[in-house]
C-alpha cells in the first residue's frame, strides 16, 4: 500500500486541485487503492471494446489514445503527458472503450478503480466538479481537432500536430528539439494523412527551414510561421 505522504509527493503540485477537495477520510481510500502499472512501449492499457474498470494517471512517460478505422487505419486522437486522468468517459457513459491507450514510451501509472471513485464522487460535489469540467475541456478540444484534421490543407494539419507536440511536452535543453520522437508513421496518424504525406510534407518544412529533421528527432527553427501555416491552414 502506498501511503499519503508518499503519493503527494508523487503527484505534486499538478494534481493539488483535485487532491485539495478530498476529505481526510477520502485521501485514505485513495491511498489504499492506489497502486502502480509499468508499460513498456507500444504496450497497450487498454483496448476497444473492453469495459472500463479503473481510472489511470499518467505519472511518467507519454501515452496515446487511438482508433483503428476503415483499413485498419489508425487515428491518434489525443497525447497525455504527466500528470493526467485518462480512461474514465466510457465508465461514466456505461459503455465500452470505443478507442484504446497505449504507451508511446516507457511509461508509469497510477490506477484507481472507478468503483472507488464513483462512490466518492457521489458524496463529494467538488470532486464531480472536477471531472466535469476535464470532461468538458476534452470535448471542445475534441470539437476543435474535428475541424481542424477535416478542414484544414496537409500542411496546416501536419503544423498543427507538431505544435501540439510543442505545447504537450515541450523542448530539450536546446529549446527547440521536440521532447518526443515520433516515427513518421505516428505523424501521419495524429494529422489524419497517409505516411508518405507526412514525409513528403516534413520534408517541404525542411526546405523552407521551418524545422531539421534528424531520425525522429525534430527540431523547430521558426514557431512563428509554423502558427502561421496551422492558423490558416
Amino acid at each position: 500500500m502506498i501511503t499519503k505522504s508518499t503519493l503527494e509527493r508523487i503527484i505534486g503540485d499538478d494534481l493539488a486541485e483535485l487532491w485539495s477537495v478530498l476529505t481526510p477520510e477520502e485521501k485514505r481510500t485513495v491511498t489504499e487503492n492506489f497502486k502502480y502499472e509499468r508499460y513498456k512501449k507500444n504496450q497497450i492499457i487498454y483496448a476497444e471494446a473492453e469495459m472500463p474498470e479503473n481510472l489511470y494517471c499518467l505519472l511518467e512517460g507519454k501515452v496515446k489514445m487511438f482508433k483503428s478505422g476503415y483499413g485498419d487505419r489508425v487515428q491518434i486522437l489525443r497525447l497525455y503527458r504527466p500528470v493526467q486522468y485518462f480512461g474514465y468517459r466510457a465508465y461514466f457513459a456505461n459503455e465500452p472503450y470505443v478507442s484504446s491507450a497505449a504507451a508511446f514510451e516507457n511509461s508509469v501509472l497510477g490506477v484507481i478503480p472507478m468503483k472507488i471513485v464513483e462512490n466518492i464522487l457521489r458524496r463529494n460535489n467538488d470532486v464531480a466538479m472536477f471531472f466535469i469540467h476535464e470532461l468538458s475541456r476534452n470535448l471542445g478540444g475534441s470539437d476543435t481537432k474535428i475541424i481542424n484534421l477535416t478542414q484544414k490543407h496537409i500542411r496546416g494539419r501536419l503544423a498543427d500536430a507538431l505544435l501540439i507536440l510543442a505545447d504537450n511536452y515541450g523542448y530539450e535543453d536546446d529549446d527547440s528539439t521536440l521532447k518526443i520522437y515520433m516515427s513518421r508513421e505516428d505523424l501521419a496518424n495524429l494529422s489524419n494523412m497517409t505516411t508518405s504525406n507526412a514525409i513528403r510534407t516534413l520534408s517541404t518544412f525542411v526546405n523552407e527551414k521551418l524545422i531539421l529533421v534528424d531520425g525522429r528527432r525534430i527540431r523547430i527553427i521558426n514557431e512563428q510561421q509554423l502558427r502561421k501555416i496551422s492558423k490558416f491552414g
